[in-house]
């Protein structure tokens, strides 16, 4: 074989190479966050109250004693049964959001990032004796989610706040 042909063999295998590479990095992408992203134990109400925030910072809850993972809980006015309605209807404006488990006083709530669909459970446990809602915001997967956890829960405050 001439050096020319040989060159020229040499670097399709290169090509297919990266082919392959470019296909498993593809592949990867797209099943790694569906495969991380099963729902986590824990999720629910124990001993009256929401699990508590890992030490990442990818999580808040009105629970924590944590600065860094701490909300206020929302006041409110009313019934549960009205309240649970409104609630549902304003998580329903949220995109890429379903609800997935509600009681009389608990709300579990799914919401999918836009780009991988990586998922954070979004749960609410209604006091009515206090009149608060407390909740827990956590990502699945991850350390750091760049504050989202934070501000969809600031979102979510105001519109309560808003509507209650």
């Amino acid at each position: 074989m001439t050096e020319s042909v040989k060159l020229l063999f040499s670097r399709k295998r290169r090509w297919r190479r990266r082919l392959v590479l470019l296909a498993g990095a593809a592949t990867m992408l797209f099943f790694t966050p569906r495969i991380m992203n099963q729902p986590p134990k824990g999720l629910g109400i124990a001993e009256g109250k929401l699990a508590a925030c890992p030490d990442s910072p990818n999580c808040v809850s009105t629970f924590s004693l944590s600065a860094e993972h701490r909300m206020d809980p929302i006041p409110f006015r009313g019934s549960t049964d009205q309240l649970v309605d409104k609630l549902k209807s304003i998580v329903r404006e949220l995109p890429r959001t379903r609800i997935v488990r509600q009681t009389d006083n608990y709300l579990h709530v799914e919401c999918r990032s836009f780009w991988f669909g990586f998922v954070d459970d979004v749960e609410f446990l209604i006091d009515p004796e206090q009149k608060l809602i407390q909740f827990r915001s956590a990502s699945r997967v991850g350390y750091s989610d760049l504050g989202v956890n934070r501000r969809r829960m600031e979102t979510l405050q105001k519109a309560c706040l808003g509507t209650l």
